[in-house]
């Protein structure tokens, strides 16, 4: 038998005894805890999963990024000139920008040419507005809604 049935036997279940019985033994009952603890800390797991999920797709988008600067500036290297180099990049990027994952070609900005020391620079703009990491609550601390991304390869051979 538990302890309030005992209690309330020896009692007869009358009077304050009997009342601050029973609150002692709601407040030291075990049941319902669980629900109680979830209750209180799932908003916040639900938030840390919902910020992970953001802010990986948007580490996941800047990697793409970083591969198609570089995939693009390995592609323009066999150019013989500036201009058929700066051509090669940027066919390279609009031919091949929308297969790699995360990266929507319309909001891609391209630029492409000859850099200090014998360097072919290949570097991408992409305005990340689009992407669900700005959906989170305000004030926050949020990375640039703009990715930045350069790649360069040396021009010419050893």
């Amino acid at each position: 038998m538990s302890n309030l049935r005992l209690y309330r036997k020896a009692c007869n279940g009358e009077g304050p005894a009997m009342r601050n019985a029973t609150i002692t033994a709601f407040a030291r009952s075990t049941h319902g805890t669980s629900a109680v603890e979830f209750a209180l800390l799932s908003p916040l797991y639900f938030l840390l999963m919902a910020g992970m999920a953001a802010y990986g797709l948007y580490l996941g988008t800047s990697h793409s990024l970083q591969q198609v600067a570089a995939d693009a500036a390995r592609a323009a290297i066999a150019g013989l000139s500036a201009d058929e180099r700066h051509e090669i990049a940027l066919d390279y990027v609009a031919a091949n920008a929308g297969t790699y994952p995360l990266i929507e070609a319309e909001h891609l900005t391209v630029g492409a040419r000859d850099g200090e020391a014998g360097r072919f620079v290949v570097s991408l703009d992409y305005d990340a507005r689009s992407l669900p990491i700005w959906n989170l609550f305000d004030g926050l601390p949020l990375p640039q809604v703009t990715i930045v991304r350069r790649a360069a390869i040396r021009i010419g051979g050893f």
